[in-house]
């Protein structure tokens, strides 16, 4: 396979190695292949897309060959063989004795994947619950370690780090917590579907981490839970917090208002990230944006 090269972003041709079932909600796949020697991020809540193949296609249907004009072609494939792209963030990689990266992990929410759910699954949802070893997907992701897609930039002087992710963030947030060096103070809020969803996170951060478990009404109406939860807890004492927070777009908004409204923090140190629109697929999402 030819890789096509969008610097500082590139293809990766991967390969699923083993999945791991996290709770009834999340799955973790891990992915190897020799072109991850090329892959490269500092980033602990580096963005990704993932290029995932149909029911009965062995591997995605992306024209990365053409180059710089693979984004149109493969636009103008027909719905049912063009490749299902969808964004994730990294959870963890590994690297070999030489600085290589030989493996990575992405977790993925299972949305739908229930006999009785009220919404069937998505494409994304439906390739994740079934991998196994060898399946095969396209990966569009950073040959440089610091690019743009990484958006968890606190400044060297942050006394405080205050962090807010729905399910969608909580591989992003639970890389975030573990990479904080000691004596970082931290306040956390992760918020998930089922409580069999909660993980445990080493880290040598002095922080303190809270499980939201969130009920489907909740997510229909807003984001009570999380606005309740955040209004009925007080910060430590800091001069200089800064903020990430991530999810639901609605909910992210509401979450920015409190810190800056409400809370007082300045807006420059609150870093705000919409990974899903509530009601849009992400192809209605981009079509909208």
């Amino acid at each position: 396979m030819t890789t096509a090269v969008a610097a500082p972003f590139r293809f990766f041709s991967l390969q699923v190695v083993r999945t791991r079932r996290l709770g009834p909600s999340l799955v973790r796949v891990t992915f190897a292949g020799d072109e991850l020697r090329e892959f490269c991020s500092n980033g602990c809540d580096q963005s990704l897309s993932l290029f995932l193949p149909h029911p009965g296609q062995t591997e995605p249907a992306v024209p990365i060959e053409l180059g710089d004009g693979w984004w149109q072609a493969w636009r103008e494939l027909p719905d049912d063989v063009r490749a299902v792209m969808r964004s994730y963030t990294l959870r963890a990689l590994r690297r070999d004795s030489l600085g290589n990266t030989t493996e990575i992990d992405i977790d993925f929410v299972l949305h739908g994947v229930e006999p009785d759910a009220a919404t069937p699954a998505g494409p994304a949802s439906r390739w994740a619950a079934r991998a196994a070893a060898g399946d095969r997907v396209l990966l569009l992701g950073p040959a440089v370690a610091d690019n743009r897609a990484i958006r968890f930039r606190p400044p060297e002087d942050t006394d405080l780090v205050v962090i807010w992710g729905d399910e969608t963030a909580v591989p992003a947030a639970s890389a975030i917590i573990e990479s904080l060096p000691a004596g970082t103070r931290a306040r956390v809020w992760l918020e998930v579907q089922h409580a069999e969803d909660i993980q445990d996170l080493v880290t040598e951060a002095d922080a303190e981490v809270t499980w939201l478990v969130r009920d489907h009404q909740e997510l229909a109406e807003g984001a009570p839970m999380a606005l309740g939860a955040l209004r009925a807890d007080r910060l430590p004492p800091a001069e200089r917090p800064y903020v990430w927070i991530a999810g639901e777009s609605g909910h992210i908004k509401a979450l920015r208002r409190h810190f800056v409204g409400e809370r007082g923090i300045d807006r420059r140190s609150v870093t705000f990230v919409g990974y899903w629109r509530q009601g849009l697929t992400e192809e209605q999402l981009r079509a909208a944006e």
